[in-house]
């Protein structure tokens, strides 16, 4: 549970929102810090500090490439807050869930 409140706080920032979307969007692939910084318009200072509160609450990781830093969404930190908050869905009628469920199941 500890782990599920790091992140929802994680999350309570516009800009970290919109930088997990947009680590989402790029897989594999990821993005450099200062690609981050320039899609989204925010000086690299306020973006360090960010993407240093997505990665200790589980959500992105970073991967250093001699000076650089490549990110990445966490798909792992991702499914555990949707675990978290769909373990006791239902009340043992999964119909209910399903709809749920199909919406984030990822066919990529």
């Amino acid at each position: 549970m500890e782990d599920s409140i790091q992140a929802f706080a994680a999350l309570s920032q516009r800009t970290r929102v919109e930088v997990l979307k947009l680590l989402i969007t790029k897989g594999a692939d990821g993005l450099l810090a200062g690609e981050i910084s320039s899609q989204l318009g925010v000086r690299q200072n306020t973006m360090s500090t960010n993407l240093g509160i997505l990665s200790r609450a589980g959500l992105i990781r970073g991967e250093r490439h001699g000076r650089e830093i490549r990110y990445y969404a966490d798909f792992g930190g991702i499914r555990a807050i949707i675990a978290f908050l769909m373990e006791d869905c239902c009340g043992g009628e999964p119909e209910i869930c399903e709809p749920i469920l199909d919406t984030v199941v990822c066919e990529c």
